[in-house]
């Protein structure tokens, strides 16, 4: 419009944009959609319009808050980057900016499930720094972002129309880092904003948003600054009518009240996002588009199914002597021959329906004995345990082992390893800039092989689910450290047998296992995953009944409807992750299995305890051992030798590894006490001759030429000491171009005075000319002492005597 002032011509952009806020504790809600706060004070009401080309937009925001205090604003755009994608936003935060791309195809995919990719990239550019690699440029992904997508994935997954197996792509691309707000939850929105503005279907949008707890209070997307002090990092996806989607929390061991209530202001708070992408898809008016078809099994098929295998199925669902292979034998078998009768009665139908309807029959008839019977298939109860067996000190040459067993089907070996703080995990430079994290000594690998569910397959690197799993452990387990710990601590999870949540019992083998190294953690760790069933209106899809799952087997995974799996300690919670499968749940069935998941919890560590319950006082001899060394500046170069020889040579021989603390500190990492003695020896050795006294300023020394040469005359001050150049200046009150002109000799004695040493390379300035001058002087004598130390201790004041 023509009447708009200056401060406001930047938002008439060919864009819709948004501007989302009161994202924070004590936020206005009271502050209207409609108006836009102009920089002068005044408030102008628009209505939308269109710009030259044709591409509508509207801009509205509202207050946003850190604490009270004035914040930044988060912005959603589109319709100006990426417009041949099926939907696009820019979500902005401060001056932190990412671009979300959604593009779904329109003919199926051959896969037999939801076929989504997410992707979240970190551009370098735009954190301002250039990649280190080799190339410089970006490479594959790394862990943050691996992390990242999967993060998206879960939050958004749920949401897609049963049976659309159409593949889609979303796309996440930093284009700005300010260094303060993180990106990972604007992806998210990103990703919610540009599925629901593009014609993909989706039952969308959701909201996210970080919570922090800094000294009590919950902050709603924290600073980078405000999450180092926080006690509380939880990321919060909800759905319209104060929905639970996902949640991914890291916790310092807080309260559960103080969790609860977190979630609580976490999920307030996304509605506002969601009502601002539901006013911009109405004002757009985005129409879905229809698909080809959604891969449901008929109706017909699925009663025929059931009246050949529903008493088949029946009897081996209410069998409890039945385990995982036993009972997936069983159904396999029915299945063959349910799929052989129904391929003859409907010989058109394609072998997606006849798969997928008997599938249906046997997800019914394992949910309705747990609603309607509260029956399991193993017959424990809803809130029953499987048998627990703990064994640590598997293998006396592991520095921590231990052997964890959650019934007949879950085994997961831990160990624990102790490296020097060199072997550190260094972070990216674009993770650093973005996160603020730069060395990680603490870290715990999850393996899952192929023979863990009596499989073949190729052992390959790496994949997501790995990686995904293994951060939860270490999540779960990291709060537990204690941080002034010597060793870089790397803790190994190899699943042998997986029937359930493998990664919860990665943190309760893993907490055995720092335990039995003799790691000093403030307290034992457990973690235990919680399912749930639910029954939904067929009108509204509104849940109407429902049942939680203590410690769910793989099997009540696949057919259940939540995957919630949540660590701790006996005070507290450490860590949670909850995947689901429903496009949203109430809030208070969240605080129900908060409830159900913590006396499970304490439960398993009763059962811990009693095989063992507190650390060991004394790591196990065939660790790693670590010792510090002070070697004064003057005799650095020595210690370390030339372009650092005698370090290298150290490592060579004994395997001992030397890092610098400080100017004068070194600390000596050495992988076996053996090892330690052997550097002993080699760093006696290098130094046997370097003895030093803490000589006095201006104090005359007795010294002894042990070498002529043209520049001057090398000399010992005490008999352990290495030789020092007194140059032809300091020789004589005369200009002398050799000392053979004075008539000096080896093993001959002289005066010095000793001035101190160098300040840039610690060499001593002694000066025998100086004496020639009438001066009183005071000869001193010195005695032997040690100047490189082992241990640390710094080396005290030598006598002197006149």
């Amino acid at each position: 419009p023509p009447f708009l002032p200056g401060g406001a011509m930047a938002a008439t952009t060919s864009c819709r944009r948004v501007a989302l806020g009161g994202l924070a504790v004590g936020g206005g809600a009271a502050a209207r959609w409609r108006r836009l706060l102009l920089p002068d004070g005044c408030v102008l009401r628009l209505a939308p319009a269109r710009c030259s080309c044709g591409v509508s937009w509207v801009c509205r925001q509202l207050p946003f808050s850190r604490q009270g205090t004035a914040g930044p604003k988060m912005e959603l755009s589109s319709g100006k980057l990426a417009r041949f994608a099926d939907g696009s936003a820019v979500v902005q935060l401060g001056d932190t900016a990412v671009m979300v791309t959604a593009v779904s195809k329109t003919k199926p995919s051959a896969s037999q499930f939801m076929p989504l990719v997410v992707d979240y990239r970190q551009k370098a550019a735009a954190a301002g720094r250039i990649p280190t690699n080799y190339l410089r440029r970006e490479l594959g992904s790394t862990d943050k972002e691996i992390l990242t997508s999967r993060v998206i994935d879960r939050s958004i997954r749920p949401l897609f129309p049963v049976g659309y197996f159409y593949d889609t792509q979303i796309l996440c691309n930093l284009l700005a880092v300010d260094g303060v707000n993180d990106p990972d939850v604007l992806a998210i929105n990103g990703a919610s904003a540009a599925l629901a503005l593009s014609d993909i279907p989706w039952n969308g949008p959701i909201g996210a948003v970080r919570v922090g707890l800094v000294d009590g209070e919950a902050i709603i997307n924290p600073t980078r600054k405000q999450m180092t002090s926080s006690a509380l990092n939880l990321v919060v996806a909800g759905a319209p009518q104060n929905q639970v989607v996902m949640l991914e929390a890291t916790a310092e061991n807080i309260l559960q009240q103080d969790f609860c209530h977190a979630i609580k202001v976490g999920v307030k708070h996304t509605q506002q996002i969601i009502q601002g992408i539901q006013q911009l898809v109405k004002e757009r008016g985005v129409v879905k588009r229809t698909v080809q078809k959604l891969f449901v099994a008929p109706e017909e098929i699925v009663e025929c199914a059931k009246k050949l295998a529903f008493n088949k199925i029946y009897a081996v669902f209410t069998d409890s002597s039945y385990d995982k292979i036993s009972r997936d034998e069983a159904i396999n078998k029915i299945r063959l021959e349910t799929e052989e009768q129904l391929k003859e009665k409907f010989p058109e139908a394609e072998p997606y329906e006849i798969m997928e309807s008997f599938n249906v029959v046997s997800k019914d008839i394992f949910r309705n004995l747990v609603l309607n019977e509260y029956r399991r298939c193993d017959g424990r109860d809803l809130t029953a345990l499987r048998d627990i067996k703990c064994e640590v000190n598997m293998f006396k040459m592991l520095h921590g082992s231990a052997l964890f067993q959650r019934g007949q089907t879950q085994v997961v070996l831990c160990t624990v390893t102790f490296d020097s703080i060199e072997s550190s995990v260094k972070s990216d430079l674009i993770s650093t800039a973005v996160s603020g994290i730069k060395d990680k000594n603490f870290m715990l690998h999850y393996e899952f092989p192929p023979y863990a569910t009596n499989e073949i397959g190729k052992v390959t690197g790496l994949n997501r689910r790995e990686l995904g799993h293994g951060a939860l452990a270490e999540r779960a387990l990291k709060p537990i450290i204690p941080q002034d710990f010597p060793f870089t601590i790397r803790v190994t999870s190899e699943v042998l047998e997986s029937n359930g949540s493998s990664s919860m019992a990665s943190a309760c083998g893993g907490s055995l296992a720092l335990m039995d190294a003799g790691v000093p953690v403030s307290s034992a760790v457990a973690g235990v995953a919680i399912g749930l069933i639910t029954k939904c209106s067929q009108e509204k899809g509104d849940i109407e009944d429902y049942r939680l799952l203590t410690d769910i087997l793989g099997i009540e995974d696949y057919y259940g409807d939540m995957d919630f799996k949540m660590a701790g300690t006996n005070k507290g919670i450490t860590a949670l992750q909850v995947d689901l499968k429903l496009p949203g749940i109430p809030i208070k069935i969240v605080m129900e299995a908060i409830q159900q998941a913590t006396a499970a919890k304490r439960e398993i560590l009763q059962i811990m305890n009693q095989t063992l319950a507190k650390p060991r006082p004394n790591r196990k001899e065939s660790g790693p051992v670590v010792e510090t060394i002070h070697v004064p500046l003057s005799k650095r170069l020595r210690f370390v030798g030339p372009g650092a020889y005698n370090l290298k040579k150290l490592q060579a021989q004994t395997g001992v590894t030397v890092s610098q603390l400080d100017e004068e500190t070194y600390s000596v990492f050495a992988p076996t006490p053996s090892a330690m003695n052997e550097a002993r020896e080699f760093i006696q050795e290098i130094c046997k001759d370097d003895q030093e006294v803490n000589l006095e300023f201006g104090a005359v020394y007795t010294a002894t030429i042990t070498e002529i040469r043209d520049s001057g005359v090398m000399i010992k001050l005490y008999p352990n000491m290495t030789p020092v150049l007194l140059h032809n200046s300091q020789l004589d009150q005369r200009k002398i171009k050799h000392p053979s002109a004075l008539g000096l000799e080896v093993g001959q004695e002289i005066q010095v005075k000793y001035f101190g040493r160098d300040p840039t390379d610690g060499r001593m300035r002694l000066s025998r000319k100086i004496l020639q001058s009438p001066a009183t002087t005071v000869l001193k004598t010195l005695s032997d002492k040690n100047s490189i130390v082992l241990g640390g201790t710094v080396p005290q004041s030598s006598t002197s005597s006149q």
